[in-house]
């Protein structure tokens, strides 16, 4: 038997910048539901989770998992590092696919490449480089090294963001960089503004059809290109901003 690969996306309702973000809807259907659909294209991950918080709010997050046959794990809203390692810890996951559901248009293929690269370089963690476009992001990492970095974060910034102590501790972790062979860093595609929203809206809504209802980033890059309108409309936003954010406000827990 292979390695067995669990993704799971961590979702909720009271995003700051974009309150309800992941179940916002385009052509009757909410965002999270077209990011579930297109990791289930995925050859080497096995199963997805929804990793959500206790909060009211995220209620529906957990009746849209149950809608769709997910399972759903609910934990810290701000400890999100301990949220992902109790959802791992619950589901026996051994491989993990980090998802967050601000990347409603992830690439199936792009996560096999980084799953296929972590199992070959035999690592601790695999992330993809800043060539990729932002709307893409997968990394993966093992349950050891996830139940370290729970164990030994101390920083807000590294239990606010599940893969920081790893990215910050090479010096313990084995670690890869998936590199891109075309700088794509220009084209985003993740949803944490409105104008972010508005621009994956008109994506789905042009590339998304009866006859052919999986569209690759390819495809997105040529539409972004034959439509600048669109493109520039979420242009200005900083790429990781939130995390930028965090390390700025950062101190120890």
């Amino acid at each position: 038997m292979g390695t067995k690969f669990t993704a799971i996306i961590q979702a909720r309702m009271t995003s700051t910048r974009l309150p309800g973000k992941v179940l916002m809807e385009v052509m009757g259907r909410p965002l999270l539901s077209y990011q579930i659909e297109r990791l289930r294209l995925s050859r080497e991950i096995h199963k997805i989770i929804i990793a959500t918080t206790v909060d009211k709010e995220d209620n529906p997050v957990e009746s849209f998992a149950q809608q769709e046959d997910i399972k759903v794990y609910r934990g810290s809203e701000n400890d999100v590092l301990d949220r992902y390692y109790q959802a791992a810890r619950q589901y026996q996951a051994d491989h993990i696919v980090r998802i967050t559901a601000d990347c409603p248009l992830i690439q199936p293929d792009i996560c096999d490449q980084v799953a296929r690269i972590y199992i070959k370089s035999d690592v601790d963690y695999a992330y993809m480089s800043k060539r990729f476009a932002e709307g893409l992001g997968c990394e993966i990492f093992n349950f050891t090294t996830l139940e370290r970095a729970w164990n030994e974060a101390r920083m807000k910034s590294e239990r606010e963001h599940v893969t920081l102590y790893i990215r910050n501790h090479p010096d313990i972790f084995q670690i890869i960089r998936v590199e891109n062979k075309i700088n794509d860093s220009r084209y985003r595609f993740s949803v944490d503004e409105k104008e972010d929203f508005l621009v994956v809206k008109a994506i789905i809504e042009n590339l998304y059809t009866g006859q052919n209802n999986y569209f690759t980033v390819n495809n997105i890059k040529r539409f972004f290109d034959t439509h600048p309108s669109i493109y520039e409309l979420n242009a200005h936003i900083i790429r990781n901003e939130g995390l930028l954010k965090s390390l700025k406000a950062d101190s120890r827990i």
